[in-house]
């Protein structure tokens, strides 16, 4: 087992108040923190005291992934950790943005190494040859954008906000209710010129403010569109917003997202889990690249209603939020007394609240407070908790489950 010091992202997004609050650090924070990394990502490895010094968790896999992944990890996913841990707090609306399939992912990131573009150059799509499922669960109140809402709620909003010059696009979308017809409408308000997108812009939000003052069925989408059509003036994202789930979590239910979602989280604070990759296509709400031919490539348009997902029981004391995702599994330890775990590949546990003490077969009692994290060896077999904390647990999911 070994105490993890984990990096914080300082994204101009990032609130200055949560992740600080959670490591018990000054707060505010001078600078926002957006995201703190839990895990052995290359461009931003936890950090571990050992009898050596100081390492990066990246190093210790790789020096003896037999040890920390275990043998079924190790050969389903070579030596590397294949989840990413992370506590996200969002002030402010991050991009909108989808992930690639794993195909996509490989073929992307081979036709962007054959160029020869640099890894880090900001206009790379593909920083890595994997895709990137994910699952958030709220720590409080959470609000998302989330897959494309059923087409006959989103002509009803259409209709409402009545953009005389999207009333064409809009015809197109009555006449084909589908999947096919959101992708022409998204495709069309991409790509059109530039003067249009902010002409386009400017009649959504006036009709948004309309529509938020009604307090009607889409006053908060509308609101969440006003805010964003100030922080990001003229983005065409910002009416591309409006075709989209608005999701609201309460504490400990959580949302997952497959490859394709297009999704933006808004404001709140989760534990987020995700494979192990840094691949993002973004489509607006940003200063970022946005490569809007790959995007469409890789978005799912096919509309949904999106619900919260609940956790489902694992085991007394805990409970589990089940995605099909072979990478990774999250779940949720409301520990009153004791609680006795089994390791069955690595494990990364992160105290969220209250303190608890930790032990295994040859390690001594640990002292687990709010905002500790540990990680746990494959081959540490048997360990337990006792105390009165919540913990978060990442593991691997399902390895005979395809993801």
């Amino acid at each position: 087992m070994f105490r993890l010091h984990n990096p914080i992202q300082r994204y101009a997004w990032g609130s200055r108040s949560a992740i600080a609050d959670l490591l018990g650090a000054p707060s505010p924070a001078p600078t926002p923190e957006a995201e703190l990394w839990l895990g052995a990502h290359p461009s931003a490895p936890s950090q571990v005291v050992t009898p050596d010094g100081k390492r990066s968790l990246l190093e210790i896999i790789e020096r003896d992934p037999q040890q920390h992944l275990g043998s079924d990890v190790s050969r389903e996913f070579g030596p590397r950790l294949p989840f990413l841990l992370k506590v996200l707090s969002a002030a402010a609306p991050l991009s909108l943005q989808a992930h690639p399939n794993a195909e996509q992912a490989r073929a992307g990131y081979d036709a962007e190494e054959s160029t020869g573009v640099s890894r880090h150059d900001p206009r790379r799509n593909y920083r890595d040859p994997r895709h990137k499922p994910e699952l958030l669960c709220a720590l409080g109140k959470f609000e998302a954008l989330c897959g494309f809402r059923p087409v006959p709620a989103t002509l009803r909003l259409l209709d409402a906000l009545d953009i005389s010059p999207l009333r064409t696009s809009v015809d197109r979308l009555r006449a084909r209710p589908n999947a096919d017809g959101l992708r022409e409408l998204f495709a069309f308000l991409l790509q059109a010129p530039l003067e249009l997108r902010r002409g386009l812009v400017e009649a959504a939000l006036q009709g948004c403010a309309r529509l938020a003052a009604g307090r009607g069925e889409f006053a908060s989408q509308c609101s969440w569109a006003l805010r964003l059509g100030r922080e990001y003036p003229g983005d065409i994202g910002v009416l591309g917003s409006l075709l989209l789930n608005l999701l609201v979590l309460r504490r400990g239910e959580a949302v997952s997202l497959p490859a394709g979602n297009l999704h933006c989280y808004l404001e709140g604070t989760g534990v987020e889990i995700m494979a192990n990759s840094d691949n993002v296509l973004r489509g607006g709400l940003t200063q970022k690249h946005v490569d809007r031919d790959e995007l469409l490539r890789v978005v799912d348009f096919t509309p949904s209603v999106v619900a919260p997902l609940l956790p489902e029981p694992l085991g007394p004391g805990e409970r589990a939020y089940v995605t099909p995702f072979s990478e990774f599994r999250l779940s949720r330890i409301e520990l009153e007394s004791e609680w006795r775990g089994q390791t069955q590949g690595p494990e990364i546990l992160l105290c969220t609240s209250g303190t608890a003490s930790l032990t295994g077969p040859a390690t001594e009692l640990w002292p687990v407070r709010r905002g500790d994290s540990i990680f746990v060896s494959a081959r540490q077999g048997q360990y337990s908790l006792a105390g009165n904390a919540v913990l978060f647990r990442a593991t691997v999911g399902d390895l005979h489950r395809e993801s």
